[in-house]
């Protein structure tokens, strides 16, 4: 505490008045006192990042300035590294806090939050620090952030703080706060420190990756599927399938397809937003190439001169083996082998390649085809997933941009 001597002197605390004690913002305590003289020394001590309050007393209405309380807050060690991060995730972060400008641009370099330092008075501001922040500000702060569109995550620990976490799209209470907070909160921390924030924006995004591959995934085969049942009717006079292959094809599919919500994902580089007309328009696309494939499938089939009931095995098969392509065609917006699978979606395509084409070979609900044939399928699809691969990059890439 720093006590001015000309305060000490002929200040007693013995009055017939009644008498009172404060403390507070020094700029708040500045409106209540008549002397001064301390302004620079509250400078000086918030700029080394120390929280200044101010104390007074004296009778009502007449209160003195005491002297100035530096109190030490300091950051955790894992702070900066966390903001570091999230900044790379392409979060925006930004302090708000109720010290001063001093205090809250000292604090902002040492966590390396970069821009403009602003009041109270600025709230409708694009600013990277708010300070002297009041209680009720950071509530108005968040929406007016959501009002420019912005989609806004809160952390917080006070009953203060529950207005403002309750209106983020992302309320975070942290391990310490109040039950008022952790109850007005969408995530609460059950940790000390931040980590938990960045661990919650890196699995959001791999829900999303998962979300995005499965929604891809089933327009594509839907596409796929019944362009090619309807036209190749249409076009041939005849089933290019038979009903009971296709209810194989559904379990087929089905098992890979739910294999994906354990898939090994990597999280977006920058915040993600639904691309509708991006996302149908990638996948009609991709669904297009897919049907030229299954058609060129049975084009070869009658080339080779097969019988009917073996095209309509080697349709089965071209269907089921595409589908699992396309899975892992989608399943990375760049190029497929930039990530590995996950491994029950690799256990899972695995066992349906090899059921189906046991099924096939041995001619068990569906007509034979000889060994050769079958894996010379399985090339070919592979090699046609290769080449749509460099066609799909650029198409789902503008999926994942900020």
């Amino acid at each position: 505490m720093i006590l001015p001597p000309s305060v000490l002197r002929g200040f007693s605390c013995r009055t017939a008045h009644s008498w009172r004690a404060l403390k507070g913002a020094p700029q708040i305590i500045a409106k209540l006192c008549s002397n001064t003289g301390w302004e620079e020394a509250t400078t000086d001590l918030a700029a080394s990042g120390a929280r200044v309050l101010a104390v007074a007393a004296g009778p009502d209405g007449q209160p003195r300035f005491l002297g100035l309380l530096a109190l030490a807050d300091p950051i955790r060690p894992d702070a900066a590294e966390v903001v570091q991060h999230l900044q790379e995730l392409g979060v925006r972060v930004r302090m708000v806090t109720g010290d001063s400008l001093q205090t809250a641009r000292n604090v902002a370099t040492s966590l390396a939050i970069t821009g403009s330092v602003c009041d109270r008075n600025a709230l409708a501001e694009d600013c990277a620090v708010y300070a002297g922040v009041f209680p009720a500000d950071k509530f108005h702060l968040v929406q007016a952030l959501q009002k420019k569109g912005r989609i806004v995550g809160m952390t917080g620990d006070g009953v203060n703080d529950a207005p403002a976490l309750k209106q983020a799209e992302m309320g975070v209470a942290v391990e310490s706060a109040t039950d008022v907070a952790k109850a007005a909160a969408s995530l609460v921390l059950t940790t000390p420190g931040l980590q938990g924030v960045l661990d919650a924006v890196v699995t959001g995004r791999r829900v999303y990756q998962r979300m995005l591959t499965y929604t891809l995934n089933k327009i594509v085969k839907v596409f796929q599927v019944a362009l090619f049942l309807s036209l190749g009717f249409l076009i041939f006079r005849s089933f290019v399938i038979t009903p009971l292959l296709v209810l194989l094809l559904l379990f087929a599919n089905d098992f890979v397809t739910m294999s994906l919500a354990e898939d090994n994902v990597r999280p977006s580089p920058k915040p993600d937003r639904w691309a509708i007309h991006t996302l149908v328009f990638s996948s009609l696309v991709i669904a297009l190439a897919w049907l030229i494939y299954i058609f060129a499938v049975y084009g070869v089939g009658r080339f080779l001169g097969l019988p009917l009931a073996s095209v309509q095995t080697l349709d089965f098969l071209g269907l089921v083996f595409s589908g699992l392509a396309n899975v892992f065609l989608v399943r990375e917006r760049d190029h497929l082998w930039e990530s590995v699978p996950g491994r029950f979606l690799l256990w899972a395509s695995l066992t349906d390649i090899l059921a189906v084409s046991g099924l096939a070979l041995m001619g068990w609900l569906m007509a034979p085809l000889p060994i050769v044939l079958i894996a010379s399928l399985l090339l070919a699809t592979v090699f046609y997933t290769l080449i749509l691969d460099q066609i799909k990059v650029p198409l789902l890439r503008k999926l994942t941009s900020a």
